[in-house]
């Protein structure tokens, strides 16, 4: 084996008996919960004993981490994995999807006074469903100029001028659903007992 191979496995012990540690979660505690032996628990935490997959796998979801987390494996570089922020027109999106066509979902960061006080809608084609996680959304929608709060949403065609800014000069964190092809988000809700 190669050098960065062993020392990748030699850190595990350490990372394993830490995340075991954090969660105050006992030997015998975690034996139950993986059905791995306190044993070779206490082995694999001690470096005695060579982490494989079928050992890895367990513990990584008793952790409720990935096993590239537990492992501490190199990011990949695969998009498709590990999607990066892009930043446009002073926002910061972040998607949460990717996949070719079909509605794309983006989570978007507008910073502290990063975006002109003076809108300026544009237009495209498509449908869009947004939802306020934090701060004041302005949303300025064709004539109408209304402010979002968290927990608040709206839903619109695009071709219909549109812009989007803080409404106080501070940080602003909101989904974005948006279909190219005019798709609209389908909402259900629980009937009433």
């Amino acid at each position: 084996m190669d050098d960065n191979l062993d020392q990748t496995l030699d850190a595990v012990g350490p990372r394993l008996r830490a995340l075991r540690q954090q969660r105050e979660t006992t030997l015998a505690e975690l034996s139950a919960a993986t059905g791995i032996s306190v044993s070779t628990l206490s082995r694999l935490e001690s470096g005695a004993r060579r982490p494989t997959l079928e050992l890895l796998l367990p513990l990584a979801k008793a952790h409720g981490v990935t096993l590239d987390e537990l492992v501490d494996a190199p990011p990949t570089g695969d998009p498709r994995v590990h999607l990066r922020p892009v930043n446009r027109h002073g926002m910061t999106l972040l998607p949460l999807t990717r996949r070719a066509g079909g509605i794309q979902a983006y989570k978007i960061v507008l910073p502290a006074g990063a975006r002109p006080a003076e809108p300026d809608p544009q237009t495209h084609e498509g449908y869009e469903w947004v939802y306020v996680l934090n701060g004041r959304l302005r949303l300025v929608l064709g004539d109408h100029d209304l402010v979002l709060v968290p927990g608040e949403a709206a839903e619109f065609d695009t071709r219909l001028p549109h812009w989007f800014g803080s409404a106080d000069a501070e940080a602003v964190e909101f989904l974005s659903l948006f279909g190219r092809q005019g798709e609209r988000a389908h909402l259900r809700a629980r009937p009433k007992e």
